[in-house]
């Protein structure tokens, strides 16, 4: 009887010391993929943006691989990530085959995150516009600004839990039409902070910045943040984007 006694204490020690070992064990590491080739205009603001996932990678233990090479969008290659960030991409960056290749891979149930100028990419590509959520339309002159927060309960948002609102310098586009009906909306534009403007064209009246949904079994998130160099200095917009793309890859 004492045998079988302690027997049964140590299957019941190496038990605990398994589930206690598996508690202790980091997440899976996360396979990022960084594109940003320009065909259009291109920002400065992207080697900045290219350091600051450099920074997130190492903090939070992804796999990153940045590109500016669209022949790597194959079959193959995509299979090797979890989540797809478009950091400034803009123009047409991706041509028939690129374009079913990624599709296909991110309808496995993949992540992608669209970083400002990632709603100024593939506008003849209906397909895109709808996974991001809008295509951009035209912004005042760069400027300070103020971001009302609709919603912080996104794991994206918890920076700015909290918070009301922010007041920060970017550039603050308008899009070609309203996303609101088709994604979930976490934050819009002031326009009444927008103190310079050649014109009321950008005006939207609602004017949603920052977004997510499930499309096509992808999540996809966008925000606007991501003009000036300086834009990904900011501490609370490195950590919104980093959440964003740990939710994205469907660790938050």
């Amino acid at each position: 009887m004492k045998k079988l006694v302690l027997a049964l204490l140590v299957v019941l020690l190496a038990n605990s010391a398994f589930t206690q070992e598996n508690k202790e064990l980091p997440p899976p590491q996360l396979s990022v993929l960084v594109f940003s080739k320009t065909s259009g205009f291109r920002h400065n603001s992207i080697a900045n943006g290219l350091k600051m996932m450099s920074e997130l990678a190492q903090e939070n233990n992804w796999n990153l691989t940045a590109t500016e090479n669209s022949k790597l969008f194959t079959t193959d290659f995509l299979m090797n990530f979890d989540v797809v960030v478009f950091l400034n991409p803009t123009g047409d960056v991706l041509n028939n085959n690129q374009q079913k290749a990624f599709t296909s891979f991110l309808n496995t149930g993949k992540g992608f995150v669209g970083i400002h100028a990632a709603a100024d990419c593939e506008y003849d590509w209906d397909w895109f516009g709808k996974l991001n959520g809008a295509y951009f339309l035209t912004h005042p002159p760069a400027q300070e600004g103020t971001v009302i927060f609709e919603d912080t309960n996104h794991p994206a948002m918890e920076v700015f839990k909290g918070m009301k609102s922010y007041t920060t310098f970017d550039e603050w586009y308008s899009f070609k039409a309203n996303p609101r009906e088709k994604v979930h909306v976490l934050a819009r534009l002031d326009e009444s902070s927008i103190k310079i403007a050649d014109n009321d064209k950008w005006k939207m009246g609602d004017h949603p910045l920052i977004w997510w949904q499930e499309y096509d079994n992808i999540r996809s998130f966008y925000t606007v943040f991501g003009h000036t160099p300086e834009a990904f200095d900011d501490v609370k917009v490195k950590k919104h984007i980093s959440d964003a793309v740990e939710w994205a890859g469907k660790r938050k």
